[in-house]
């Protein structure tokens, strides 16, 4: 049997229920042989973790232990992207297209990769770096969130990118079965939560009970992160 592998990268700082919602709908959906969670190092469009790698690795086996999600943390990208403080990713930008080809070079051929992404990134993925050579290497797993429907948001994006997916839809066990190329979009992904919004929150010493898990608040408390 061909193995399937979802893939969930993000920056996870924090973590927080809409990542665990994601990797959960599609974990339900395509009973995947690995769940892998890779946080990233140095994201290239994005300035300025405020969490160090250990604390947001530990932060992602929290939230995923109390959701009862098997997830194995691959730390890839923080180790391509070590700096001179060895652990906060200060060295060269990381890329979704660099990991794929990594994974895909580690699991061979004809492994299923399947890489998970909120419905609300499709309208930029034609900035990420060789966006079309994601194809090449993984499918692409959509879960729409509030404010997102699909059709909304395909009617907004640019058109080489509503052109990929239009070709490339395909179904559960065409991405569960086959290397690569295909495109799932599922609309029951009924979480809406950035971490940008959960950082601003902490500073304002507002309640995000809702937003994170009770085990990652603790932490963060515990740490004095996201501070004023």
């Amino acid at each position: 049997m061909t193995a399937c592998v979802a893939l969930l990268g993000g920056s996870f700082d924090p973590v927080h229920r809409g990542h665990v919602a994601l990797a959960a709908l599609f974990g339900a959906l395509l009973h995947p042989d690995q769940l892998r969670v890779v946080p990233a190092g140095n994201p290239w469009q994005k300035t300025g973790l405020k969490a160090s790698a250990g604390e947001r690795i530990a932060m992602i086996e929290l939230a995923f232990r109390e959701a009862g999600l098997d997830v194995m943390v691959d730390r890839q990208e923080i180790d391509r992207s070590k700096g001179n403080d060895g652990d906060n990713g200060g060295g060269a930008p990381t890329y979704t297209i660099d990991t794929l080809r990594q994974l895909r070079a580690e699991l061979g051929p004809a492994a299923s990769i399947v890489f998970l992404v909120g419905a609300d990134q499709l309208p930029q993925l034609d900035s990420w770096r060789d966006w079309r050579a994601l194809f090449d290497y993984a499918h692409i797993g959509v879960g729409a969130r509030p404010g997102y429907s699909l059709a909304l948001t395909q009617a907004q994006l640019p058109s080489a990118v509503a052109q990929e997916i239009e070709t490339r839809q395909g179904s559960l066990e065409q991405l569960r079965t086959t290397p690569s190329g295909r495109v799932f979009l599922a609309e029951a992904l009924a979480v809406d939560i950035s971490a940008t919004q959960i950082r601003a929150a902490l500073q304002r010493g507002e309640q995000v009970n809702s937003l994170i898990s009770p085990v990652v608040l603790d932490y963060i408390q515990q740490h004095n992160l996201y501070k004023a």
